[in-house]
Order: C-alpha cells, then structure tokens, then sequence
C-alpha cells in the first residue's frame, strides 16, 4: 500500500517495535486497513540480539523489525515514518499530526510507542548500554554468566537485582553508591549468597580496550567489573494523548510512568488501545509481541460490532429514502 497521507484507516498504530507490528500484521490479515507509524527509536535496538524469542533467539533487533515490515507490507499494511505530535477526535475519527505537519485519520488507535529509559548520570554509561551496561537478567543473563557482575544501587530493589543475577554468576557485587542502606535482613540475604557489598558513591567507569573493566569510587580505588547492572527510570513516550484525556501514570514500582490499560489493551479513552512497554514496562520482545495480537484481536472486535450496528441501521431504512 502506497504511503498516502489523504487515506483514511480503519486502525493506526503508533510504534513499530514487536508489539505495534504484530498488531498492525494481525490487522492486516483480519483484512483492516491499517498504518504502524515508527520514528526507529526502538528501545532495544542497541541491543546485539533478542532473547526469550521463540524460534528467533540470537536475532539482532534490527533483523527483527525488518522482518516483521516485510510481513506487514506482505498483507498490504503500511509503514509510515516519523514522529507523531499530537492525537485528537473530529467527529468518529482520531486525527494524528505528524511532525512534518501531515496528517493521518483512523477510525481506531493503538499505541505501541514504548518508552525511553534514562539511565543513571554517571559517565560512560550510556555509550556502554546494551553492551556491558545492563538491566534485565533474563534478556542477557546468559550471555554475562560466570562474569564479574557488578549492581548498581538505586533504591532497595537493587538488592533483589543482585541475588537474581547471582544465578547467572558467582561474582556479584551491590554498589550502594551512596543510594541505599541496608536493613539487617538484607545484608543477612547477601551474605548467604555470597554478594559483595561495597559502600561509597561510584563516579565512573574504566573501560579499557572498549570493553568495561571496572567502576571508579569517589574515595579512591576500583572495583573490577566485567558487567554494571543499572535501574533505569522507564518513561512512557505516549505523551500525544493529551488531547484524548490520556497522561501516562508513575509506576508504583519505581521510577517511571506507563499508560494504563486492561488485559486486551483497552484504555479509558473510547476508540484506542496500548501494548507492549507502553503498558507493561518490563516485557520481552515476545511478550510485547504476544500483546499486540490480543489488542489486535479486541480493535478488531470492535470495529466488527460498529460496522454491524453501521449495517443494522442502514437496513432499518426504508427503500426509496
């Protein structure tokens, strides 16, 4: 399908990360006119490869998305690039303005735009995320097994990012960093698994030879590190709802904001649904994925029930009128 801004769809998706394509793929083959509009701002697209993907682990996250373009071209859905400013109703319709000023109109919205994770300040973490520069375990667990570990503290949930990464490794180490304090019990569960606790704030890393060597105290000396595990805020990038009486809500688990939604995707606002980070901020690629077809399955649903009532009223008229 041609990129036509005049067209009129039945569903737009912002996002074309593994939910918003999986949704805008579903919808396409339900026969749906749909567009996924994607800016190529992808969380994970640092990333060397996806995990936890059944049938695809070990892919890059790029091969992915490329992939799941060609599927979606392959059942005549439409990619549009670009960022979206804003979202608004005129009558039955949802109006995105695009940042270039362009406009697309869909009968029903589903927002996959994800979020962006900002990372703690401290110098040379951000160019070695997604590398040796870390969060979630179970995406890259494997790969840093047996390594030197070290958890960055942020809050008390650093404690249980250090024991669950000791499964991976016996060389685990919780900086505290000048963030937390340990409760009796929780210094109790590190020593019974073996974690280092190390106090004082950390004020850079060392990398030597592009890899990561360790981490820099503020007091002098160095912990030697191959791995920093890092508690990113999560912060939802859904903020062109404004107009539709959406705001993304503070995570209750730590920094960050989400949209909230129910199980299929539906939010409080009629006509539009979110998946993927969006909604849940710690799900894998193929949990997003997997969201993105039930929100693709409940839009589809829906718009089965309004053409029906569509076609029920029409047929109530009488002929001639």
């Amino acid at each position: 399908m041609a990129d036509n801004q005049d067209t009129n769809f039945d569903v737009a998706v912002i996002g074309g990360g593994p939910a918003g394509l999986s949704a805008g793929i579903a919808l396409a083959r339900a026969l749906r006119s749909v567009v996924v509009i994607d800016a190529g701002e992808q969380r994970n697209l640092g990333a060397e490869s996806v995990h936890g993907f059944l049938s695809r682990e070990g892919t890059s996250p790029r091969d992915l998305i490329a992939a799941g373009r060609e599927e979606l071209a392959r059942y005549g859905g439409m990619m549009a690039s670009g960022f979206v400013r804003s979202a608004s109703r005129l009558e039955d319709q949802f109006v995105l303005t695009m940042d270039d000023g362009s406009t697309r109109t869909a009968r029903r919205l589903l927002i996959a735009s994800g979020i962006v994770d900002e990372l703690p300040d401290l110098p040379g973490v951000s160019d070695r995320w997604g590398r040796d520069v870390l969060y979630c375990p179970y995406c890259h667990g494997w790969e840093v097994r047996d390594q030197r570990i070290g958890v960055l503290a942020a809050d008390s949930h650093s404690v249980m990012q250090a024991l669950t990464f000791r499964q991976w490794s016996p060389d685990v180490t919780l900086l505290l960093n000048d963030a937390l304090e340990l409760s009796p019990g929780q210094e109790e569960q590190l020593a019974a698994r073996s974690v280092r606790v190390v106090e004082g704030k950390v004020r850079a890393l060392e990398i030597r030879e592009d890899r990561l060597a360790g981490a820099a105290l503020d007091g002098g000396g160095t912990v030697d590190l191959d791995v920093l595990v890092v508690s990113p805020a999560t912060m939802s990038k859904a903020h062109m709802l404004q107009r539709l009486g959406l705001e993304p809500a503070a995570l209750q688990e730590g920094p960050g904001s989400r949209l909230e939604a129910d199980e299929s995707g539906r939010t409080s606002s009629p006509g539009v649904w979110a998946a993927g980070n969006a909604v849940d901020v710690s799900a894998q690629v193929m949990t997003a994925a997997a969201a993105g077809l039930r929100a693709a399955e409940a839009i589809n649903a829906d718009l089965v029930m309004a053409d029906t009532r569509r076609a029920v009223e029409a047929a109530r008229v009488p002929a001639g009128q």
